[in-house]
Parts: structure tokens; sequence; C-alpha cells
């Protein structure tokens, strides 16, 4: 039953814009003992909508509010309440915030650049985000922005004629040294749900971990040697998966109200994506690659958020979802003759889900609890540490 086709294009931007999910509950990673903590003078991310900082909105139609009430006052281009994983990774490295590579204005990118964009795919999709909201910049698209902004910056910085020109730019000597960060695939399984059965997606599987191995190896051709790769989340338990699907068939749902079947699909690419990159280790030797199961650290809260201070995790704060009437958070629609406008709930720190796809910030600061420290890594290292091979 792909109940997903049923949506509205408001629905389709925000379905295929973002997803991901955890399972298991972190302990304190271990610090090495006689190493110094890494040092990263940038961070260059590539992702989706779990990680876009106003890509997408520069790109096509701002996010509105109440997306970015609770942290930034204002709609942020991100598609959260507030901060989302990579705005929690930056400030622990004590970092700024990421601009994003497409935004003209007021950016930033001494510390780095941001190229994900909400809806975005590691592999190449044949529609337009008119469609069903797939963002055209896939991520081959997002790696060639990369090496061309990567060329720019080598040119201007080599151009300045004084420190404040250079103030904006990434110094050249700092590629070599940043940290990339990949947060990518959950779209990839949502449109196969969409156009393929379980078999055909599995098929699929190793074409796709095998694009963003090739990512990593042109970035790695182009002197970075630290890599951190999350793993992609339980589709499975998006509320969004219910909003069209009230009566679901027994044994279609696990114990915790997600659907077992997507789960298991994004359970599957996880375990080929961590195959590719045990290989990768040994492609790039110079590489420093960790493997990141944020899948656990999602499944995780959401299998245990009453416990953890959070409602019933496939509630939703933010739009009207009563029935089969649904006004997307930040829109208006007329129910029943009446005007209803989307808006956010009275707590949104005490909900897993933002909006029904995406998350709230308060989770997203939940996950960045829990894998920051290495407990849920591949070597089991904390992020101050993803420099260090092992």
């Amino acid at each position: 039953m792909n109940y997903f086709c049923a949506a509205p294009m408001e629905f389709g931007r925000l379905l295929l814009t973002g997803f991901m999910v955890l399972c298991v509950l972190g302990v304190g990673g271990k610090e090495l003992q006689g190493s110094a903590p890494c040092v990263f003078p940038a961070i260059y991310n590539f992702g989706d909508s779990n990680s876009d900082t106003g890509g997408i909105s520069a790109a096509f139609e701002p996010i509105p509010a109440p997306y970015g009430d609770a942290f930034f006052h204002k709609p942020a281009g991100r598609d959260s309440d507030g901060r989302v994983l990579i705005d929690f990774i930056a400030e622990h490295l004590k970092l700024p915030y990421l601009s994003a590579y497409l935004n003209s204005l007021g950016t930033n990118y001494q510390h780095g650049a941001n190229f994900a964009t909400g809806g975005s795919t590691i592999r190449r999709q044949n529609e337009t985000i008119f469609e069903y909201g797939i963002s055209p910049f896939s991520l081959d698209i997002q790696i060639v922005q990369f090496l061309q902004f990567k060329a720019r910056t080598y040119a201007l910085y080599n151009q300045a004629k004084t420190p404040s020109e250079r103030s904006k730019l990434p110094r050249p000597q700092d590629f070599s040294k940043a940290l990339y960060t990949f947060d990518i695939g959950q779209n990839d399984l949502s449109v196969g749900f969409r156009k393929m059965n379980f078999d055909q997606l599995r098929a699929a599987m190793p074409d796709i971990v095998n694009q963003l191995a090739t990512a990593v190896q042109r970035i790695y051709q182009q002197g970075g040697r630290t890599f951190w790769i999350h793993n992609t989340g339980p589709i499975g338990c998006l509320p969004v998966n219910f909003f069209y699907n009230h009566n679901p068939a027994p044994g279609y749902l696990d114990q915790h109200g997600c659907i077992k079947g997507q789960n298991d699909m994004a359970v599957e690419l996880n375990k080929q994506l961590k195959d590719r990159v045990i290989k990768l280790r040994a492609e790039l030797p110079e590489a420093a690659i960790t493997y990141v199961d944020l899948y656990a650290a999602k499944y995780g809260l959401i299998s245990n958020a009453k416990n953890e201070g959070f409602t019933d995790p496939l509630k939703v704060c933010c739009g009207y979802h009563v029935n089969y009437d649904h006004v997307w958070c930040g829109t208006k629609a007329l129910v029943n003759g009446s005007a209803v406008f989307g808006a956010s709930c009275a707590n949104p720190s005490q909900y897993v889900s933002w909006d029904g796809v995406h998350y709230s910030q308060a989770a997203s600061q939940w996950f960045a609890n829990h894998i920051l420290n290495g407990s849920l890594s591949d070597p089991p290292i904390p992020i101050t540490r993803a420099c260090q091979k092992h």
C-alpha cells in the first residue's frame, strides 16, 4: 500500500526531505590515552533535510514560520523548530553554524560549508522537486559543488590583498584538516518505497552505497582525510506514515508502532553501508572513516520516549492532522469550510517529531548527546578523536 502517493504537493516536499532512525541507548565512549583531541578548522557537510541549514530554502520557496521559532525565533532554513543535528555537531566542535552553499546572503565560509538540501538523494532521480519533493541536488551534484567551492576558494584567497578580503573564506590548508560529514540515504529508501517492491529496492542497495563511497573517494582525492558518516534512520517510525493509513493490518507494525518492513529495509541498507565503509578504509589508507549508528540513537529514543521525558513519539507537534484532514506545518488550508493554520504545539521540547517527517530540536539534541561520545560509532571513538586512524 503506497499511501505516500496520496499526499498533496506540500506533503511531497515534506515527506521526501528527511528520514532517519535509532535503536539503542549509548554508553560513554572511551577517550584515547596519550593523544590530543583533533582540532577541526572546518566542517563540510553533505546530506538532506536532516542536516540542511538553508540550502533548499535558498534555492526554492523558503521554509515558513513556525519553523525555527524555538531557537532562532524565525525561520532559519531548517526543517525543525530549532537546531538540527549538524548544528549540535558544530557547537560540540566549537565552530560556527554552517552556512548553506546555496545561500548567497549573510554567509561565512571560513569554517566550512553545508551542501545538504532537503529532499536530496544519493542516486539521481528522474523527477522534479514539484512532483514528490525530491531535490535536484543529489549527492554527486553536492560533490561537484564542493569541488567548485574548493577551486574558487583557492583562486579568491590567492587574489585577496587584505586580511578582511580573506576573513570569510576558508584557508586553503584547512581543507585537508576539515571534518567531512555525510547524512544522506533516507530519501533513496522513500523513493524506493514509492517506485519499487522490497526485492527491487534490495537489489538497488549496492549501487546506493557504492555511489556514497564514490563521493568519499572524490573528496579523498582532493585531500580530505577525516570522514564522519551517519547511517539512515528508522523510516517506519515517522508519524507521516500513519496520516493516510489509520488501520494497519496485523503484523504490519513492530512493538513500538513502527512499520516493520520499512525499518527492515533501513537496517539492510545500513548493513551494506557499514560493509562498504570497511572496504573504503582499505581503499583509502590515509583516511580516518567513522561509521555512526544514528539508527540506533533514533530508535533508542523512539522506543523509550516516555522514560526520556518525551510524549508519544508518533504524535506530531506542528501541523493539523485530524482524521484525513491535513494542514502541514506553517501552511493554511480550508477544513470543512473554515481556515485552519498548521500551527506549533505549546511544548515542542516534549515532542520527538516536529512535523511528522522531521525531528524536533529536542530530539536532535538527544541524538547528538548519544552519538558524539563515540558509543554508537565504529570505531568507538568520540567525534573529537575522529581524525585519528585506528
